[in-house]
C-alpha cells in the first residue's frame, strides 16, 4: 500500500478549500488532528481511523446566521486502501455522485478518494443545508484528482452470490469483532501489517460468511491457520467441516499467504462450495 506520490497533500486540498459555500463561511481557525489528538475530537469513534493507519485529520467548521453548523473532515488515511477500507466501516445511504462510492444521509455526506476520506455534515437537518453540504462535498471532490484503488484482496472474493454492500476492509481485531464478533483474543493474529475483507453471501443453498486474510508471509499464515483452527475449529471433522452449536457450519483453509474461513454457513453445502470458489491467485 504506497501512498500515490503525485497526488495533492493535505496542504495543498486545504488551500484549495472554500471560504464561503452558499449563506456558510468558514467559522474559525481550522485544526488539525493527528493519532495522538484525534481522540480529542471524536469521542468513541477514533478508535476506528486509528484501526485504519490514519494520518492526519483537517477539519473545518462553516457559520451561518441563524442556521445550523457544517462541518468538514478531511482525514489522510496514508493509502487509497485505507481511505476505502474507514469508508466500508459504515457504507450506509443513497448513493451519491461525489468520489469514490459516495453516500448521503440526512445531513451527512461522506465519500473517500485518493487515499483522503470525507466526512461532512451539519449540525441540524435543514434542506438548505442539505444542499449546502453537496456543494461543499462537490468542491472538495474536484480538488483530488487522482483515484484510489480498492484493496486487491476483495478480487479474491467469489463474485457468485456476494452482498457488495457487506463488504468490509480491515487490519484489526476490534473492526473484526465490529462486525463480527469473533473472540476476545485475536485468534488470527491480524495487525497493521495484515489485510483482510469480511462479506456476506446468499445463495440458492442458503447464506454465510467470508473472512479473507492476507499475511506477509506463508510462516504467518500457516501460525494464524492453526492457531484459529486450535481454538475456533477444534471439533472439525477429518475435512475439516464444524458444525457448531447455532446450527451452522465454518471451516477454514490456509493457501500460500492467505487464509480462508467461512462462517455462519446455513449448510454444509454452502461452506464447502465458498471454500472452493476463492480465487487463491495473487
Amino acid at each position: 500500500m504506497t501512498p500515490n506520490s503525485h497526488a495533492i497533500t493535505l496542504e495543498e486540498l486545504r488551500s484549495g478549500l472554500p471560504e464561503q459555500i452558499m449563506a456558510w463561511s468558514k467559522e474559525t481557525e481550522d485544526q488539525i488532528y493527528t493519532p495522538q489528538t484525534i481522540f480529542g475530537y471524536i469521542n468513541g469513534g477514533a478508535e476506528v481511523y486509528k484501526a485504519y493507519n490514519m494520518r492526519r485529520c483537517l477539519s473545518r467548521r462553516y457559520a451561518t446566521p441563524g442556521g445550523p453548523a457544517i462541518v468538514l473532515d478531511v482525514f489522510d488515511m496514508g493509502s487509497s486502501e485505507d481511505a476505502y477500507g474507514v469508508f466500508t466501516h459504515d457504507p450506509a445511504g443513497d448513493v451519491i455522485a461525489l468520489g469514490q462510492d459516495g453516500r448521503l444521509r440526512p445531513g451527512w455526506a461522506n465519500f473517500w478518494k485518493d487515499r483522503f476520506f470525507i466526512s461532512i455534515y451539519s449540525e441540524e437537518e435543514t434542506v438548505t443545508a442539505q444542499k449546502a453540504v453537496k456543494m461543499l462535498g462537490e468542491k472538495v471532490d474536484s480538488l483530488i484528482a487522482t483515484r484510489g484503488a480498492r484493496p486487491k484482496i476483495i478480487n479474491r472474493l467469489p463474485p457468485q452470490g456476494l452482498k457488495a454492500m457487506s463488504i468490509r476492509y480491515l487490519h484489526h481485531p476490534v473492526i473484526l469483532n465490529y462486525h463480527y464478533y469473533l473472540s476476545d483474543e485475536n485468534l488470527l493474529n491480524l495487525t497493521s501489517h495484515t489485510e483482510s475483507v469480511l462479506a456476506a453471501y446468499e445463495r440458492d443453498n442458503g447464506q454465510a460468511i467470508i473472512l479473507l486474510v492476507s499475511y506477509p508471509d506463508t510462516n504467518a499464515a500457516t501460525r494464524a491457520y492453526a492457531k484459529f483452527n486450535r481454538h475456533y475449529l477444534a471439533d472439525a471433522d477429518k475435512k475439516g467441516m464444524v458444525l457448531l452449536e447455532n446450527q451452522k457450519w465454518s471451516t477454514s483453509k490456509v493457501d500460500g499467504r492467505l487464509l480462508v474461513v467461512v462462517l455462519e454457513a446455513d449448510s454444509r453445502q454452502m461452506a464447502e462450495s465458498l471454500l472452493k470458489t476463492v480465487d487463491l491467485v495473487e
